[in-house]
């Protein structure tokens, strides 16, 4: 059984694609065999409802997970697409900073929560997953610092256009003081580039600036601006299930075969 690979997929600004690729990227990774638990922990919900949970099936919660009342496999619910689990969030999430504001180990929660995941698995109890991605809120709050002391790595989608430039400078500096306090081992995954447009000249420069500055740390792949990409959660399904041949779907299909293209080499090193 090889190690769960935990992707935090993160960015501050909202409205670059963020959950858009998670659940995308997931049902890409699903579609191969690979085995994927997205953890939802936005207080918005919309990974969850993308992936056609409603609001009445999310009896449990990454709340309740975060708050050590429910565990991986309690919380976790089957999609219609196989291999793919999600555990849903819930509007309770918006209030964990006030609540953990003088919890011991309030950074570590996730974390916890995680190694508890993998106890249970070795006991037979759970699920194992080869893949957990966190779709984090738009936002670098606590519940946003604990996805990423839980996570091994961080994947980055980021919006061609210029002011996208400056979050990314933030969120850099903010998983150096991860990786400096809390969590040694994080990574950057990889930044993908989502919302290009090719009509627009300021998408070239956009992707351009990026890759002179970050190098290999950008994927090739990008996301390109897609209709039927934004339609897919409003009918409850990601795009690859909605539409599986329009440019979306295929850009994220490649993206899942760069990701594991990385793992592999990574785990080669």
């Amino acid at each position: 059984m090889k190690k769960t690979r935990v992707i935090a997929v993160a960015n501050q600004k909202g409205g670059v694609g963020k959950t858009t690729t998670a659940i995308n990227l997931a049902t890409a990774l699903a579609a191969v065999g690979e085995t994927v638990l997205i953890l939802d922990i936005d207080a918005q919900g919309n990974a969850s409802t993308g992936l056609g949970v409603s609001a009445a099936a999310r009896k449990l919660t990454s709340y309740d997970v975060i708050m050590g009342e429910a565990s991986f496999a309690e919380a976790a619910i089957a999609t219609r697409i196989p291999n793919l689990a999600v555990i849903p969030a819930s509007v309770d999430l918006a209030g964990v900073e006030m609540e953990l504001s003088q919890a011991p180990n309030r950074a570590f929660r996730l974390r916890d929560a995680l190694a508890r995941h993998r106890v249970d698995v070795t006991r037979g109890d759970g699920v194992h997953y080869n893949f957990i991605l966190i779709d984090c809120p738009p936002s670098l709050n606590v519940v946003t610092i604990n996805a990423m002391t839980a996570a091994d790595a961080v994947l980055v989608p980021l919006q061609c256009e210029f002011f996208a430039l400056e979050g990314l400078t933030q969120l850099m500096r903010t998983v150096d003081l991860v990786k400096g306090s809390l969590n040694p081992a994080l990574e950057i995954q990889g930044i993908v580039l989502t919302m290009y447009d090719q009509r627009n000249n300021l998408s070239d420069q956009v992707a351009m600036d990026v890759r002179t500055h970050l190098g290999d740390k950008v994927y090739a792949t990008v996301i390109p601006r897609n209709v039927r990409v934004s339609e897919a959660p409003s009918f409850g399904k990601p795009a690859l299930l909605y539409d599986h041949k329009c440019s979306g779907s295929q850009a994220y299909m490649r993206l899942a075969s760069e990701v594991l293209q990385r793992e592999r080499t990574r785990l080669a090193a």
